[in-house]
């Protein structure tokens, strides 16, 4: 283990991002990718539980990812209503607490009703809390949370009152943010969150992502000095 300056970050957020590019390198169809995604999230799961990460961020569908092809998002819409199923059957064994953040229109009925079912039974639960943001936009939310001060007949909002009104505000800001594929831009991701987060950014593809890959971004991170503006 280096000398580090930082502790363990409690909530790491992460861009999943290169599925399908891992796919075309291998020469398979993109929901091929899009399959070995979904394991490197079950190993990202298992990793940060261990590791004792008390919150991990995923981002799992934007708002923007709509304009893809319409036979992609029907893979990625059935591939996410078997994935939660899966975490149905796998959240109270593993201690997983299960969060949602999102704009809930355009989502089918279906796999709304799997997500309700899925945040209220695992809400008690104390191990790692897994907050999947999809159909999410960074924008739109900081638009929800103006709208919903608004209702409330709020004339004038300071920082503290806009973060109360997030989509999931109980949460702290992700100290480390990673993302994977070589890319280095936020994507309409926790940009009111990512005010003094820490930044990863790796060329592994998120199928390739493995626990080694996650503790060389702790590790990143626990080498940095953290001023928040100070000296």
């Amino acid at each position: 283990m280096p000398d580090t300056q930082n502790s363990l970050p409690r909530h790491i957020a992460i861009i999943m991002d290169g599925n399908g590019r891992w796919a075309a390198a291998h020469g398979l169809p993109r929901s091929a990718g899009h399959r070995e995604g979904a394991q490197a999230v079950r190993r990202t799961l298992e990793a940060a539980r261990e590791m004792g990460i008390a919150y991990l961020t995923l981002y799992a569908f934007s708002t923007e990812n709509w304009s893809r092809p319409p036979e992609e998002i029907d893979t990625l819409m059935k591939l996410l209503d078997r994935t939660l199923d899966e975490y149905q059957k796998s959240a109270h064994q593993k201690d997983y607490r299960i969060l949602v953040s999102g704009e809930r229109e355009r989502l089918s009925a279906g796999i709304l009703a799997k997500i309700d079912a899925l945040t209220r039974s695992t809400a008690q639960n104390k191990g790692l809390t897994v907050n999947l943001a999809l159909n999410y936009g960074a924008r739109q939310e900081i638009t929800y949370a103006f709208n919903r001060l608004l209702k409330a007949g709020l004339k004038e909002a300071t920082p503290s009152d806009i973060a109360k009104h997030l989509y999931q505000p109980e949460i702290p800001d992700p100290e480390l943010i990673i993302r994977t594929s070589g890319e280095e831009r936020l994507s309409n991701f926790l940009l009111w969150q990512a005010a003094y987060s820490e930044f990863y950014f790796t060329p592994v593809l998120w199928p390739d992502f493995t626990k080694e890959e996650l503790q060389k971004a702790i590790d990143a991170y626990r080498m940095r000095k953290r001023r928040f503006g100070g000296i």
